[in-house]
């Protein structure tokens, strides 16, 4: 008789979701489906609205990734007035990027993913979170929040708020980088090295413990999308497009974000808010792709900073190919943690980001725009269609979250073909290995805009006839 075992609401990630889990005759994992209960419908009420409010606007998609939707927001502003950004603006926009990246890794390792492979899988979930991880390791969980801190005073110094920053508009950004701002920024690098050392330290000894976890969260074929520059060095806010297969070849480069639908198409599924995106080429699902840190650390050649790229060497012998393992998400992070202060320490000396010249002024040229940016999740894309008053006729949004569905989806069926069986029996450390393989990803459901949710977490194991066969409640 099959069954179908419900995790609802997934739990230390952004957002609420559930995952449905659904066993066979025989008692064995069929299928997994990652199931996002929000609804946001911020697509359809910017319709209407000038393209100028659309980086104030959507950055309130989320308190965690407004950085990345103002930016993304603002270039596509950019490719509607048809202008290239003054280059102070173009580091401007770097800078702050580099900031977000650097506290929302931070975020993700040291508080939502590290209580479980720190303090293990069997820990009760009352101590299994960041109190938990303080506890054990205080001077750890400090390293870890005063590291988020650095990263969000830099979007502070910059935009005058740590949250929704009004400081990237089409054609640039509003102000320069202050002298005090250098400085404050400047005297966080020591401090924030030494955190990332500590932090590189810690997962090479969990790595050696975790080579379970390794082989079986998440590890399959898959293609990878992010930015890469022309020489094929690491982007995050500017480049172009590729792809790549499990092999590590590339299957498409170059690809201009302004054509970016002869590549990637949308599913629906009647279960989810969540879209599927898919490569078109192979079609749904064979198009399987992955975004984010994994991704775009298979797609590019070179970090193109010292430190980094010695652990992008290290990081690309984990693979055959590709580096396919969605649990090393958490090590790419780590690594591009490390190339962002490394890139910011490179900025904060750059005089260009002085300059007065900030912003290209123009009227509408195009009526059609697309800004394709990196978020710390991956590739963000924001498509406005706009009349020649510059309102919004149209708007799609495809985040991180929604290009890494189809993988979540496997993922969990991956983990649960390992740990579960149909005799009726819901053990909590098998729930949150699970839920871990979720957490990989580092989902932002707030952001999956094509899309209430409810705590604590609920998990029922169902009959076909609709019978409770077992219940357990966390919380």
């Amino acid at each position: 008789m099959s069954k179908r075992i419900i995790i609802d609401p997934v739990t230390r990630i952004e957002g609420h979701a559930k995952v449905s889990i659904f066993l066979d005759d025989a008692g064995n994992v069929s299928d997994a489906e990652f199931h996002v209960v929000e609804f946001r419908g911020f697509e359809k009420f910017c319709e209407g609205r000038p393209y100028t409010e659309m980086p104030g606007i959507t950055q309130r998609i989320c308190g965690i990734c407004p950085v990345s939707h103002t930016l993304a927001s603002a270039k596509a502003g950019d490719a509607l007035m048809a202008v290239n950004i003054p280059p102070a603006a173009d580091k401007l926009r770097r800078l702050l990027n580099l900031g977000q990246f650097i506290q929302s890794h931070a975020l993700s390792f040291f508080h939502l993913s590290a209580p479980d492979f720190l303090l293990g899988w069997d820990t009760a979930p009352a101590q299994r979170n960041v109190f938990g991880l303080i506890a054990a390791n205080k001077e750890l969980a400090r390293a870890g929040i005063r590291l988020r801190q650095f990263g969000q005073e830099i979007i502070e110094v910059l935009g005058d708020k740590k949250i929704h920053p009004a400081w990237a508009v089409p054609g640039g950004v509003r102000s320069a980088l202050s002298e005090e701002g250098r400085a404050k920024i400047r005297a966080w690098l020591p401090e924030a090295f030494a955190t990332t050392k500590v932090a590189f330290d810690l997962w090479k000894k969990t790595m050696e413990t975790h080579q379970r976890e390794i082989q079986i969260f998440g590890n399959f074929p898959s293609l990878f999308m992010g930015l890469v520059a022309a020489d094929g060095t690491w982007e995050h806010h500017g480049g172009k497009l590729r792809f790549t297969d499990s092999s590590g070849s590339i299957i498409a480069d170059q690809i201009d974000a302004q054509n970016y639908l002869d590549y990637i198409g949308e599913s629906v599924q009647g279960t989810s808010y969540l879209k599927s995106p898919f490569y078109k080429p192979l079609g749904f699902p064979e198009g399987i792709y992955r975004v984010g840190p994994l991704a775009r650390l298979n797609v590019c050649e070179q970090m193109g900073v010292p430190q980094a790229d010695a652990e992008l060497k290290k990081f690309k012998k984990l693979g055959h190919g590709a580096v396919t393992s969605s649990f090393l998400y958490h090590y790419a992070r780590l690594i591009e943690i490390l190339a962002s202060i490394e890139y910011v320490e490179r900025y904060v000396d750059d005089p260009e980001l002085s300059s007065d010249y900030l912003r290209a002024d123009a009227g509408i040229n195009n009526l059609r725009g697309v800004g394709v940016s990196e978020a710390p999740r991956g590739t963000l894309f924001h498509d406005y269609t706009v009349d020649r008053n510059g309102l919004l006729q149209k708007v799609n949004l495809i985040v991180a979250t929604g290009q890494n569905n189809l993988a979540m989806n496997q993922t969990v069926a991956q983990i649960a073909r390992h740990y579960i069986r149909g005799d009726g029996q819901i053990p909590e450390p098998m729930l949150n290995r699970v839920e871990h393989g979720i957490r990989c990803y580092d989902p932002c459901l707030s952001c999956s805009t094509h899309a209430v949710g409810q705590m604590p977490l609920h998990v029922q194991l169902i009959a076909p006839d609709g019978a409770v066969l077992n219940e357990v409640a966390r919380g």
